[in-house]
């Protein structure tokens, strides 16, 4: 995806992003700007008086979560089958945890295990998941291999172009898009060592490979407003440039047991000035900076699960409501792989948490449109539904149908026979 110019539609549309006011003066709410940027209109016709049953499939919006790599290795088969039968129960899109990371598939130099990634494409081609790759290269230094540290730079840049070129040829349209550098922001190895051309390099030898590779930015502390300004800046430098960004990733898990909605939706407004598609890349609730994560609290008492399911709701509506946001991941979603077991929807023994109830909530039943109505004498039915697949159904006749976000609305003609 190109960078977009901002165009005068495109300042529009920025302006009532950053001051969301009606004709009448009045601040739109959440749920309002969920009503008007995230439903279209199903445009139903069929003979007067018939009954029409619609019924929602999946969501166009990606609600998803990490795949850990112990879903394709070391978890019992008991929790594979229950990992596997509650991911599909809860989303739609899934990103690697730590499958793709390079540390973990080239620890010694020449030898890259391949294993754990095509397993997790497998299953996930599978099941029609789109898979983000998390990620390319990582720069923090904690993160670079020692192998790598000992090259001298002309042999580091030729290994970081093999890396790129090997990851984007080997996947080629396997991935839906990847993180390329991650964390920039807190530290690039490779930058401190190449210069400030090497992202830009990493992008073109990324393109070679896959000339539609969808390479996102994916940095932490953002959304929180702490280094809100250090990304804006990181992201003007990197488009004076010229590098080719396809989205921005915000990590979702430096805030404590709670978070600040103001600071949320400032940065989602700012970073929303570039045009780009926004991910919510790495969500948990409780986060890093709570007690939990500190003090290695495994659990909620039921009060605080009632606290921390609150919280959630309240993160994914703000980031559903916002219009640049094309999806929310979770880092986890089971105590038994989840790097903060407390933010999890499900305790190590499988059962729900409140925070399962109200995610599904949400997600399936709040932000899910089932209707049954009659044709009027027009032979027409128009309806708000949410952007996504659906079935419609009249009489015995049954028509799949996506509504886009991109078109707004979808005709389903059953005077006409079904192809």
């Amino acid at each position: 995806m190109a960078i977009r110019e901002l165009n005068v539609s495109s300042l529009l549309l920025l302006f009532m992003i950053l001051y969301p006011v009606s004709l009448f003066g009045q601040v739109e709410t959440d749920d309002s700007r969920i009503d008007k940027h995230r439903k279209g209109h199903l445009k139903v016709y069929a003979k007067p008086g018939e009954e029409v049953h619609i019924r929602q499939l999946s969501h166009e919006f990606w609600f998803g979560a990490a795949l850990s790599n112990g879903f394709v290795g070391s978890m019992s088969e008991a929790d594979k089958e229950q990992y596997a039968e509650k991911f599909l129960k809860n989303f739609n899109s899934a990103v690697t945890e730590n499958a793709l990371k390079w540390h973990s598939m080239e620890k010694e130099k020449g030898v890259v295990d391949y294993g754990v990634v095509d397993a997790l494409l497998a299953w996930t081609d599978q099941h029609h998941i789109p898979l983000r790759g998390h990620n390319i290269f990582w720069g923090i230094p904690k993160f670079v291999q020692e192998w790598l540290k000992d090259l001298d730079d002309e042999s580091l840049e030729q290994t970081l172009r093999v890396r790129a070129l090997d990851v984007s040829t080997r996947y080629r349209g396997r991935f839906a898009g990847y993180d390329l550098n991650n964390e920039m922001v807190h530290g690039n190895y490779y930058e401190d060592r190449l210069g400030p051309e090497i992202t830009k390099k990493m992008v073109d030898w990324s393109h070679q490979g896959d000339p539609d590779a969808q390479l996102f930015l994916n940095d932490y502390d953002i959304l929180t407003g702490n280094r809100l300004d250090d990304y804006l800046r990181q992201i003007r430098g990197l488009i004076a440039q010229g590098v080719r960004i396809a989205g921005i990733g915000v990590q979702g898990h430096l805030h404590g047991d709670s978070f600040d909605r103001n600071e949320l939706r400032r940065a989602l407004d700012s970073l929303a000035v570039f045009g780009l598609p926004i991910l919510v890349t790495e969500f948990n609730v409780p986060g890093q900076r709570s007690k939990y994560y500190r003090e290695n609290i495994r659990e909620l008492t039921p009060e605080e699960e009632r606290f921390t399911a609150a919280e959630l709701v309240d993160y994914y509506r703000i980031c559903f409501a916002h219009p640049s946001v094309e999806g929310i991941l979770m880092w986890g979603f089971w105590a038994g792989a989840n790097w903060i077991p407390a933010s999890s929807l499900y305790r190590r023994d499988w059962s729900p948490t409140a925070l399962a109830d109200a995610y599904q909530n949400l997600v399936y039943r709040q932000w899910w449109t089932e209707h049954r109505a009659t044709v009027d004498q027009n032979g027409f039915l128009s309806l708000p539904a949410f952007y996504g697949t659906y079935e419609v159904k009249v009489g015995e006749d049954v028509r799949k149908v996506s509504l886009e976000r991109g078109r707004g609305s979808v005709h389903v003609d059953f005077f006409r026979a079904s192809k």
